[in-house]
């Protein structure tokens, strides 16, 4: 036990960890407060599909040879976000048709521009790291720290200042029409920082693991809490100890980042539902 935290203790004093803990910490919290949102408006692969489209836009910042390829990631996934919303409002393409479209596109679009144009000789390693996430949040220069920090910090500010509306076009958005506010701008808002969200993940977890991170804290504190605000703060600090202990039993452990946070947010996941199973069972 002294062994490990004297190897714990050695981990942390380099830059480079700290680096990936406070943009891993701030990157989970981000994803819990909007995860509660989409769970409870039944927009769960809503992530899933933006992710993919991160996933595509990577691989063509990867063709262009950008050193830095987060705003052009993140500017084709914020557009996407809003062409998926408007697609879904189409009565002729249903949402989770214009998903299914926009994810399985850019899965394909991605994959196939890696293939024609390779970055390096190792295609499959490539595809593989950007899928499922690799050690890239352990070399983040202080640049991205710094973006994800303050896209971090934009994410929390817009949660707080807009928290009423996004709770009113939550559970009644129909009602929040009527009364004259503009739900729709507020919709697109949301789409647009899960976007945002999306693309500060991709190097946490990789794209196909994102939807985990920003689901099971909210359906982790949906099992115990009932009412929107103890659920988001239940989410939050479930969402943050979950990214912290995994990126730590990672370094430990010597596991890929991603696999590791999301394994560690599905044991919280049962053990939350056991708890409130028991608890249930208390009341009644």
């Amino acid at each position: 036990m002294t062994d490990l935290f004297s190897k714990l203790s050695l981990y942390l004093s380099y830059p480079f960890v700290q680096y990936a803990l406070i943009v891993g910490t701030l990157i989970a919290l981000c994803s819990s407060l909007l995860g509660v949102t989409l769970v409870l408006k039944r927009y769960s692969f809503i992530g899933d599909g933006l992710s993919h489209v991160a996933f595509g836009a990577m691989a063509i910042a990867t063709v262009m040879k950008l050193n830095n390829d987060m705003p052009l990631t993140l500017l084709i996934t914020v557009l996407c976000a809003i062409l998926l919303l408007r697609t879904g409002q189409n009565a002729k393409i249903k949402g989770d048709a214009a998903i299914a479209m926009i994810s399985v596109g850019s899965l394909a679009i991605g994959y196939l521009l890696m293939s024609l144009f390779p970055g390096s000789s190792n295609i499959s390693g490539d595809v593989c790291t950007t899928l499922f996430g690799s050690t890239s949040i352990l070399t983040l220069s202080p640049e991205e720290v710094w973006l994800s920090v303050g896209l971090s910090i934009a994410v929390v500010l817009f949660f707080i200042l807009f928290y009423n509306k996004i709770f009113a076009v939550t559970f009644d958005e129909s009602f929040t029409r009527a009364t004259g506010q503009r739900a729709g701008l507020y919709n697109l808002i949301i789409a647009v920082i899960i976007a945002v969200i999306i693309v500060l993940a991709m190097n946490l977890v990789g794209s196909l693991l994102i939807s985990a991170l920003v689901i099971f804290p909210a359906l982790s504190a949906m099992r115990v809490f009932k009412t929107f605000k103890s659920v988001t703060v239940c989410a939050a600090i479930v969402s943050v100890f979950c990214a912290l202990l995994g990126m730590l039993a990672s370094i430990l452990l010597a596991t890929p980042v991603g696999s590791t946070i999301v394994v560690t947010d599905i044991i919280v996941f049962i053990i939350f539902t056991v708890i409130g199973k028991i608890k249930g069972g208390a009341r009644s």
